[in-house]
């Protein structure tokens, strides 16, 4: 059986929750920890501990271990980005989770960083960018490109044919019409309908 490499979870609020029932599932990684700036070391959350702060990403990165962000984006993504360019500063191995009850086409691409939570769905041809969240029972249809900090919420649609600029963030149950072309740092309410 083959050694699973060690992940540390950078944020412990409720995305974390989340992602971390999606690494579990997946069992590709073992969790060394939760790094988080707002919680006392030791402190836990969902079994696992807080093992320090982001000052200690430079000496867990010499460890070698690989790191994901697990800190949420409700329509702006700046704390990710923030965290992004410092765990690249210290040239961090970046991880990409996917849950395995969730559809990824053979046929698609799917950047460093990112997450596709459970029951999310992902068609053929699809480009997903670095550090985006794809969350529960969300769909990304044939064709489509999602650039980086991107959050599709949870049941959202982005049909076929559709190109999404970074840092977009569609709300709950947002349906997007085929072959559109989504602007840069756009907000998309939840409920709604864009054709």
């Amino acid at each position: 059986m083959s050694v699973r490499p060690e992940i540390v979870l950078v944020g412990g609020g409720g995305h974390c929750h989340s992602v971390l029932d999606v690494i579990e599932q997946e069992n590709r990684f073992k969790i060394k920890g939760i790094i988080d700036n707002n919680l006392p070391v030791n402190y836990n959350v969902l079994n696992y501990k807080i093992i320090g702060g982001d000052d200690d990403i430079v000496d867990l990165a010499k460890d070698q271990v690989y790191f994901l962000i697990t800190v949420g984006q409700i329509k702006s993504y700046s704390v990710r980005l923030k965290l992004a360019k410092l765990l690249q500063k210290h040239e961090c191995k970046i991880a990409s989770v996917v849950s395995p009850r969730a559809y990824v086409s053979q046929h698609a691409k799917i950047g460093r960083g990112t997450v596709v939570m459970h029951n999310a769905f992902v068609n053929a041809n699809v480009e997903i960018g670095d550090y985006c969240i794809i969350n529960t029972n969300a769909g990304i249809e044939h064709d489509s490109i999602i650039g980086d900090f991107c959050h599709v919420s949870t049941g959202a649609i982005v049909n076929g044919d559709c190109e999404v600029g970074d840092g977009c963030f569609f709300g709950s149950n947002s349906t997007i019409s085929n072959g559109k072309i989504v602007k840069t740092n756009s907000i998309i309410g939840a409920g709604s309908f864009h054709k």
